[in-house]
């Protein structure tokens, strides 16, 4: 199958690239503050790692000097920025604890199977869409990403090093698709239901058959395979909210 030609990713990849990229121009700090947190929770930010400088930072997101300034402070209220003065000073990022498990259970009774099963419809179509177009963008040396979290992701020993990574694992399947857009919906999709996996993915043998399918949708990305792609990424989603589903009925 023939495929197009794929312009070739820099080291931090279209998921980190869509981070940075302009906000809505109408953005409030709320704005700046979603964008920026999502990146940090879903781990395309590094705990330690410095964020831009502000006027490179606010020239990157296409938001004033001010509006970024009132946003970090918002990220440091919740904990998910630090800030270090003086020389070798920035603002960096802290990633967050992790979250209790009492408190996720709670999140997720405040959902109803309906909006659950409505949120992982949308989810499904999000990455379904964005699989079939890594399988007609990509070309293999273009994948690395999608590998390294893939091999992260088995080797993840708890419930929520595995949530994190399996959310990132959908964001860089939609930055494959070479779509801004897709890669930011997908990364908003992740922080609506990504802690709450936290819950599902404890399981060694869940995490292993999610780890399986995963290899085979980078193995149909890679060939050029579409439909196939778009069934496992699609399947996988459908699964997983499945498994939320059923414990929220419990609940």
């Amino acid at each position: 199958m023939h495929k197009v030609v794929a312009v070739k990713q820099n080291r931090d990849g279209t998921a980190r690239r869509a981070v940075f990229a302009p906000v809505d121009t109408r953005a409030r700090v709320e704005t700046v503050v979603r964008r920026l947190g999502d990146a940090i929770e879903l781990g395309l930010l590094a705990d330690g790692e410095q964020l831009p400088g502000e006027a490179e930072l606010a020239g990157q997101l296409g938001v004033s000097t001010v509006t970024l300034r009132e946003a970090l402070m918002a990220l440091r209220q919740q904990g998910l920025v630090t800030t270090r003065r003086g020389r070798g000073g920035g603002s960096f990022v802290s990633l967050p604890a992790d979250p209790a498990e009492e408190r996720l259970r709670q999140r997720l009774a405040d959902w109803s199977t309906e909006e659950l099963r409505d949120l992982g419809d949308h989810w499904a179509a999000v990455s379904g869409v964005a699989a079939r177009l890594a399988a007609e963008r990509t070309e293999p040396d273009d994948l690395q990403h999608l590998r390294r979290t893939l091999e992260e992701f088995a080797a993840a020993g708890d419930a929520a090093a595995r949530s994190r990574v399996y959310g990132r694992f959908h964001v860089e399947l939609a930055a494959a698709a070479q779509s801004a857009r897709l890669t930011r919906e997908q990364i908003a999709l992740q922080t609506e239901v990504g802690a709450l996996l936290c819950l599902v993915l404890g399981d060694d043998a869940w995490r292993d058959e999610v780890a399986g399918r995963h290899r085979s949708l980078v193995r149909a990305v890679q060939d050029g395979a579409r439909d196939a792609a778009r069934e496992l990424a699609e399947r996988c989603v459908q699964e997983s909210t499945a498994r939320l589903i059923a414990l929220r009925v419990t609940l």
